[in-house]
């Protein structure tokens, strides 16, 4: 299941309105049902990612991991631990997730495809972008621009199907905006206006919505070339279905609930430490 860690596209709300928003339309699922769901379709993965763009927290500060320490990792690990995460999610998901959307959506991901399909997705969110492939995913894109190949409107299918409304240019500015002014209230940065920040993220949001959108179908090309375009277009259908939009919905908006939690907490853990200062 494709997930942001940079890669996503989806609404943010609180872990709270998630849950009240769907409990009384839908059933509890049973854990060991829903930690199944969370394997077969990969969140589980897309989960644990999460601790990757943790790395690059200290430059929206305009600092660098060493300003804070030779036990900058611990700190990261400590806030974004797996386990803990995934435990989050789980609560909302048993309250939310519903049988139709949690069935459905396992009932695609556990085919061949499906699965294949999430081999490859695991294996990009396991590991940071390096230069050589957004490189080798630009090259894809100029070839299939160049040859005017219908792969390439299947790649944007498949972009704009887990994004339908285009929100997730909100939710991104909106995990920046909560933990730049929780580093501001700690006091890890110079006091920030709320209201300045939110009319510049304002300003800046059309041009970050091209870049992502870009940085979408790079990424899209470069993981999913093993996969043959009739294999692409049925892939884009699954993910177009209502009720798999109604997950990835549900799936984006918990995911970036919980970065927005954790870099608020991780400004908190940033407070006070110096260079080779202990937690």
């Amino acid at each position: 299941m494709r997930h942001f860690a940079g890669r996503l596209a989806v609404k943010l709300v609180s872990l709270v309105m998630l849950a009240a928003a769907f409990t009384n339309a839908a059933k509890a699922a049973d854990e060991d049902r829903l930690k199944a769901f969370l394997s077969v379709t990969g969140f589980d993965v897309a989960l644990e990612s999460l601790r990757l763009g943790a790395s690059d927290a200290p430059q929206m500060l305009g600092l660098e991991a060493s300003d804070f320490g030779v036990h900058w990792s611990r700190i990261a690990d400590a806030v974004f631990e797996p386990e803990a995460i995934k435990a989050d999610a789980l609560r909302v998901l048993g309250a939310a997730l519903d049988d139709e959307m949690l069935s459905h959506a396992a009932a695609f991901y556990a085919t061949d495809l499906g699965q294949r399909l999430v081999i490859v997705e695991n294996a990009a969110h396991s590991t940071e972008s390096n230069e050589n492939e957004v490189a080798d995913g630009e090259a894809i894109v100029a070839d299939l621009e160049e040859s005017n190949s219908p792969r390439l409107k299947t790649l944007r299918r498949m972009n704009v199907a887990i994004d339908p409304e285009n929100t997730g240019i909100r939710a991104a500015q909106e995990v920046q905006i909560r933990f730049l002014l929780a580093a501001s209230d700690a006091e890890v940065i110079d006091r920030i206006d709320e209201a300045a920040l939110r009319a510049l993220m304002e300003e800046q949001a059309s041009e970050m919505k091209d870049e992502m959108e870009h940085s979408a179908l790079v990424s899209a090309a470069a993981v999913y070339a093993p996969f043959s375009d009739t294999e692409l277009a049925s892939y884009a259908d699954a993910l177009e279905d209502p009720v798999m939009q109604k997950v990835y919905e549900l799936m984006n908006g918990v995911q970036y609930a919980l970065m927005a939690d954790r870099y608020e907490k991780l400004a908190l853990k940033m407070a006070g430490l110096t260079p080779g200062e202990e937690l």
